[in-house]
């Protein structure tokens, strides 16, 4: 991602200089489907100011500081359907916008076991700086393109995309593909059938996760309250670790998601 930023101009981020990325990346924003694609852990930058949180680059690049594979799958869905993309290009390790600013896990000092140093001891003033920089852009344009979706449908869908890694605490995980949902099932049972009918996926119904575990921050901001069909998608993160695996499995997913987004029922 580029920076375009004129570095004589004053920044509303106080933490990202001219030489980090922005605070939010937007993909296809004139989009004309009734779709919003959001991509809550897309990237794993630390801005400059951070010193890397006192992290070594193999842990910065680990799953703890982002989803691989989200981001390059949720591109590649914004072209198949024509629908605007809103995806985070900051470490979630920095702050999670998946999660509400006065959850415990907001900002951690420890994630699977690794101390993130420069999330120690942080002030009042930190945390509101941490908020400004990577939490707010995000979910500002969230709102503007759940706004302007609103505009094309009267409840437009949200889909919302992330990986997990194929072991957690040594159990392995054998799904390549999970569906979260908690009571609006309208995208998750078809999707969970047509993924299913393909025969060559291991589909999880609510695996590696719950979609009624109640520590999101996204889905329940900008879907479930209003009444927006959504969905929560988990890819195992080793079959979309290249650009072919990436290809592969959004195309598995426009193609099982397609009949069902094109449903004026929903």
């Amino acid at each position: 991602m580029g920076n375009s930023r004129d570095v004589t101009r004053p920044t509303p981020y106080p933490l990202i200089g001219p030489e980090d990325p922005d605070p939010v990346e937007r993909v296809n924003p004139a989009g004309r489907a009734p779709i919003v694609l959001l991509c809550d852990h897309a990237g794993a930058a630390i801005p400059r100011a951070l010193n890397g949180l006192g992290l070594t680059a193999a842990q910065r690049a680990d799953h703890i500081a982002f989803d691989p594979g989200a981001a390059a799958v949720t591109r590649r869905l914004a072209r198949a359907f024509d629908a605007p993309a809103v995806l985070n290009p900051y470490s979630r390790l920095l702050i999670d916008p998946n999660r509400m600013l006065d959850d415990a896990t907001s900002i951690r000092v420890i994630s699977e076991d690794v101390v993130i140093a420069g999330n120690r001891g942080l002030t009042p003033a930190d945390r509101a700086a941490r908020a400004q920089c990577f939490f707010q852009p995000y979910h500002d344009a969230a709102a503007e393109a759940v706004a302007a979706a609103q505009i094309r449908a009267a409840a437009p869908a949200i889909v919302s995309i992330h990986s997990f890694t194929p072991m957690f605490k040594g159990a392995v995980r054998p799904w390549e593909i999970g569906v979260l949902w908690d009571s609006d099932d309208r995208i998750a049972k078809p999707l969970i059938q047509a993924l299913e009918a393909r025969g060559d996926l291991c589909v999880g119904d609510n695996q590696p996760y719950s979609g009624r575990d109640p520590y999101g921050c996204t889905i329940e901001t900008y879907a479930a309250p209003q009444g927006r069909p959504h969905v929560l998608i988990e890819l195992r993160n080793d079959v979309v670790a290249d650009d072919a695996g990436a290809d592969r499995f959004a195309a598995i997913l426009a193609d099982a998601l397609g009949p069902i987004l094109d449903d004026p029922a929903l």
